[in-house]
């Protein structure tokens, strides 16, 4: 059942949350952790490829898309469209973020695939794939029948938010991954950079929260296809 607020009042919140996580994670990594690269003699600036990516293009480009659907003032055939172009863009460079991983870790000497971590996030990122290509053949081309179409909606969406839940919970383990790799190699637990990491886990944690009571709140314009018409239904 729908909640009844303004979906606009998570939303805003959750755009607050969202820059906040992108400014600190591009801070941790460009200002404490020497900045980007693909190509590097300090393997590490490959490796600080990944949380920026990770983060800013595949979890904040893919709350934006749920969103999108649900907030934006469009006819439904433009939301859906807005919805699918930024699940891509998403899924693209959640892939190019991974892609980086595992360049960090091959040219450093590393092991691939032995964390919890990994394990979690190359499954989400592969049923993050599986439910773009889905929501693609389903509701935009060729597209389903209407039938089809409904009484595949409220499993796309509940499926949907399972893996999006799956993307938050691997960004916390990715979190503590790397902060206790850097603090049994030295750095500070009481430091800046210590407080600034678990800062940004905290606010992603807040960030997904807002973004999943946007999408189960009244939504500005009801829409037949909406998550509001699904929850209540």
């Amino acid at each position: 059942m729908a909640l009844g607020v303004d979906g606009r009042v998570f939303t805003y919140v959750a755009h607050v949350l969202a820059v906040a996580s992108a400014v600190m994670v591009l801070v941790w990594c460009i200002y404490y952790r020497g900045g980007l690269a693909f190509e590097a003699t300090n393997k590490s600036l490959i490796f600080n490829i990944h949380p920026v990516l990770m983060l800013i293009g595949f979890v904040i480009l893919g709350s934006e898309a749920i969103i999108s659907y649900k907030a934006l003032p469009f006819s439904k055939e433009v939301k859906k469209l807005i919805h699918l172009v930024l699940h891509a863009i998403a899924l693209v460079l959640g892939i190019v973020g991974i892609y980086a991983a595992f360049k960090f870790h091959n040219e450093s000497g590393i092991a691939n695939l032995y964390s919890l971590h990994s394990w979690i996030g190359l499954g989400t990122i592969c049923l993050y794939a599986i439910q773009w290509v889905f929501g693609f053949v389903v509701f935009f081309f060729p597209g389903g029948t209407p039938s089809l179409r409904s009484g595949a909606l409220p499993w796309h969406v509940v499926f949907g938010l399972f893996v999006y839940l799956l993307a938050l919970a691997t960004v916390q383990l990715g979190f503590l991954e790397k902060l206790t790799f850097l603090q049994n190699s030295g750095l500070d637990k009481y430091g800046p950079e210590a407080f600034l990491v678990n800062f940004n886990a905290i606010a992603v944690i807040f960030f997904g929260a807002f973004v999943v009571l946007a999408t189960v709140s009244t939504p500005h314009v009801e829409d037949p296809n909406s998550y509001a018409a699904i929850s209540d239904g």
